[in-house]
C-alpha cells in the first residue's frame, strides 16, 4: 500500500520522531514481508531526517549483507567485529560515533560520512542484522537518536 508521509521539518528532533513513529508503524501494520518493512523505514527515516546514509545490513552465516537502504553506494559485505556495524553486531549494543574517524578500524564506504548510529535489529531474542544510519556531520547523533530509533526497530520486531 502506497503511503505519503506527513514530514514535520519543524519542531525538535524528539518532536520530529514523535510526529513520524506513527506513521511508520501505520506502513508497518499488517505488512509481513520483512525486506518491505525495512524498505519503508529507510525510507521513512531518510525523507524525515534527510540523513547522508540510512539502511540495514542482515547477518547471513558470520557476516552482514547489505540489505534496504537509502544514500550512496554501500559495503555490501561486513564482518562481525569489523567496522562500527560489525562492533553492534558483536557487542549486542547502539553505538554512537560521533566522529567515524576516530573509531578503530572503521570502514570507510563513503568519504562524506562524518558521524554514525548502528542499531541491533532482533527476531525474538537473536540479532537479525543492525539499523546503520551515516551524517555528513560531526557529532550528528545522540541519546534521543537512539532511544527513538530502537522505538522503531521495536516495531520492527513486533
Amino acid at each position: 500500500m502506497a503511503e505519503d508521509l506527513t514530514i514535520a521539518k519543524s519542531g525538535t528532533k524528539e518532536e520530529q520522531y514523535i510526529s513520524l513513529i506513527p506513521q511508520i508503524e501505520a506502513l508497518l501494520y499488517g505488512e509481513t514481508d520483512q525486506i518491505a518493512n525495512l524498505a519503508n523505514v529507510c525510507a521513512a527515516l531518510k525523507e524525515q531526517f534527510g540523513w547522508f546514509w540510512v539502511g540495514f545490513y542482515l547477518v547471513k552465516k558470520e557476516e552482514l549483507v547489505l540489505g534496504p537502504f537509502q544514500g550512496p553506494v554501500a559495503c555490501t559485505r561486513i564482518k562481525k567485529g569489523k567496522g562500527v556495524c560489525g562492533a553492534s553486531w558483536e557487542q549486542n549494543a547502539t553505538i554512537i560515533v560521533p566522529n567515524v574517524d576516530e573509531f578503530p578500524g572503521h570502514i570507510a564506504c563513503a568519504s562524506a560520512s562524518k558521524s554514525e548510529i548502528v542499531l541491533p535489529l532482533y527476531k525474538g531474542k537473536n540479532i537479525i542484522g543492525v539499523l546503520d544510519v551515516d551524517s555528513e556531520y560531526l557529532a550528528h547523533f545522540d541519546e534521543v537518536d537512539s532511544k527513538y530509533l530502537n522505538e522503531i526497530i521495536n516495531l520492527l520486531n513486533a
